[in-house]
């Protein structure tokens, strides 16, 4: 059975920085792509990033050139680098593999 666990969020001002992880279980983050989402309130889930098979990856505008994602193999997880952090990343964010999402962290970005 595959199960995510994500980790790191919290409340950071903004121009803050956070870093996300996604922990497995069940199944290996090397065979697979891995995306990010989040969803804010009163709004639908939105795709935030995707890191591939082959390390490939793909983000939402309005987070490129702030926010990273990446693979630990060794560690079988995937993490999220979020910088230059504004209050409209304010939102739960849930890992998502093999067609399953993690519990989701959330992620608060307010002075």
């Amino acid at each position: 059975q595959v199960q995510l666990v994500e980790s790191g969020g919290g409340l950071v001002q903004p121009g803050g920085s956070l870093r996300l992880s996604c922990a497995a279980s069940g199944i290996v983050f090397s065979t697979t792509s891995v995306h990010w989402y989040r969803q804010a309130p009163g709004k639908q889930r939105e795709f935030v990033a995707r890191i591939g098979k082959y390390n490939d990856t793909n983000y939402v505008d309005s987070v490129k050139g702030r926010f990273t994602i990446s693979r630990d193999n060794a560690k079988n997880t995937v993490s999220l680098q979020m910088n230059s952090l504004k209050p409209e990343d304010t939102a739960v964010y849930y890992c998502w593999a093999f067609s399953v999402y993690g519990q989701g962290t959330q992620v608060t970005v307010s002075s």
